[in-house]
């Protein structure tokens, strides 16, 4: 989910008529300062970071004037919460509180529905509530045919133990919290506190926002570059992972760094799941080994193997690893070959350094493993591959046995890629890649393989060279599924005349610097 700062939120609260406290974000010590001026009373100064407990942290200040705001807010842009540094502060009016509520309204999976949550008591969090003052809250389960009625506002609020004038207040703010979250596509939307001023005023004191992945695309307004929840900024990494996903439907892409300024020998491991639960699996292994993921990465959903490849050129871009480690659910129902062509791809492109373990569990994966293990002389270092039989304990065994009996190979510039075509032929693919086949080469090969092995069966023979059979338009329409057999089964069961070039934006400004070129794993 994409998590809105605080600031960001507000704002979608007074698009819809919410009351949100006088006030702007600021990036600098004089712009709060003059925020504080015009605001002309106390305030309230607020680190812009995805943190918990910012005032515990002392991440939150209150401020008399504009001088103490400017200093409140150099003292908080000068923090690091959760090892980042905050960026932003938001300066705000300080209310005088009569009373706090909560409410917030949560897509709840089970029910399927979004699910109304107000409780007669705010300000910290609503599991606590629920734990200590089960009373004072109340759900509701909205139909989304219909929307959240007045009459259903102001039944939850009295359930929740208000009377009187202050239900059909509240009454009136949580139509209107629902209809934010709506418009917006929110996952959650709360508002915590909602005050209630000493002078009878209702107000969404502070808030939190978080958007659907999948319904992003519709808000070009929020400005959401990153469409995932975390307690920090993304890494570029993430970023350039993100870009992946966010440019290519098919298939799941999840990537997060889960550790950083890494160094060999320390057991980090580059991880590359498939499936949820067979991904959890998997890690627990690793850390039976003593051995730790540097990354979490599930790609399942049956993504095409270019986007399995992007996954893996996007793991060991990461510096400091001792090995990569790619097991998940053992039932997948893709063609297992398909991501062992794009591991194939990426181990031979970066190139791999470290000993890899790779375990395929799904349908064809004989052929998969076979794919692997074909490749396995023209790898710089130990890879083996396992399918579904193969327990991920016994997996990540194998991998830390090959750590332990592999010695560090000094990082490398890649000696496999495109060669020069004498005759190219090329068209485009659906998610940014170019297919260039050589028929130089096409000319002299044997076994056309390129043609048997097309998953989409889109290539034809002319003569005595493969064409596409759908026009170049529908190629890159999706008619190529960039399956990768054109370049992969070509590479070692044809003329090595066919090459599938896919562009990930922005990894090679954070490519460690390589060493020296070798040429062990070249086959010519």
């Amino acid at each position: 989910m994409a998590r809105l700062h605080e600031y960001q939120g507000r704002a979608l609260l007074a698009q819809v008529g919410i009351p949100v406290p006088r006030g702007e974000v600021a990036v600098t010590a004089d712009e709060a300062r003059r925020i504080a001026a015009e605001i002309g009373g106390p305030v309230v100064v607020k680190a812009q970071a995805w943190v918990t407990g910012r005032a515990a942290l002392g991440a939150i200040r209150f401020a008399d004037d504009p001088d103490a705001a400017a200093e409140a807010a150099a003292a908080i842009l000068h923090m690091q919460l959760g090892g980042y540094p905050v960026e932003q502060v938001l300066v705000v009016e300080r209310l005088s509180i009569a009373r706090e509520f909560y409410a917030g309204v949560i897509i709840d999976d089970q029910a399927r529905a979004p699910v109304l949550i107000f409780s007669s008591r705010g300000g910290s969090g609503v599991e606590e509530i629920v734990r200590e003052h089960p009373e004072s809250v109340a759900r509701h389960t909205v139909d989304i045919r219909l929307g959240l009625r007045d009459f259903e506002a102001r039944e939850l609020a009295r359930r929740a133990g208000l009377r009187g004038e202050l239900l059909v207040k509240i009454g009136d703010i949580l139509p209107r919290l629902y209809q934010a979250a709506r418009r917006f596509d929110a996952r959650a939307a709360e508002i915590n506190p909602l005050v209630l001023t000493a002078d009878g005023r209702l107000i969404a004191a502070d808030c939190r926002f978080t958007i659907d992945d999948n319904a992003v695309f519709r808000q070009p307004d929020l400005g959401i570059t990153f469409a995932r929840e975390l307690d920090r900024p993304p890494t570029p990494l993430e970023r350039i992972a993100w870009e992946v996903e966010r440019g290519d439907y098919r298939g799941t892409f999840f990537f997060i760094q889960m550790a950083r300024d890494i160094a060999r020998g320390q057991g980090f491991v580059g991880f590359h799941g498939a499936g949820g639960g067979g991904s959890m699996m998997s890690m627990d292994a690793l850390a039976a080994q003593g051995l730790r993921p540097a990354d979490f990465v599930d790609t399942s959903g049956n993504p095409p193997a270019s986007k399995v490849y992007r996954a893996a050129r996007i793991i060991l871009s990461q510096p400091g690893l001792d090995g990569y480690f790619a097991s998940g659910s053992g039932v997948a129902s893709q063609e297992q070959y398909h991501s062992a062509r794009a591991l194939v791809k990426a181990f031979l492109e970066a190139p791999l350094t470290v000993p890899a373990v790779v375990r395929l569990g799904g349908n064809a994966e004989e052929q998969a493993i076979a794919i692997l293990r074909r490749a396995q002389p023209h790898f710089l270092v130990p890879v083996e591959a396992y399918g579904k039989d193969d327990p991920p304990a016994f997996c990540a065994a194998r991998l830390r046995e090959l750590i332990a009996q592999t010695p560090p190979l000094q990082e490398t510039r890649p000696n496999y890629g495109p060669r020069p075509a004498a005759s190219p032929y090329s068209f485009n693919a659906v998610s940014g890649g170019t297919v260039t086949l050589d028929h130089a080469r096409c000319r002299d090969c044997v076994s056309k393989v390129c043609i048997s092995t097309c998953a989409p069966q889109i290539l034809s023979l002319q003569g005595d060279v493969p064409v596409l059979n759908i026009t170049r338009q529908e190629a890159e329409r999706g008619g190529c599924v960039e399956c990768l057999a054109c370049e992969i089964e070509c590479y070692f069961e044809g003329n090595q005349g066919g090459y599938v070039h896919l562009p990930i934006p922005g990894l090679d400004a954070v490519q460690p610097m390589r060493g020296e070129e070798v040429t062990r794993g070249d086959p010519d």
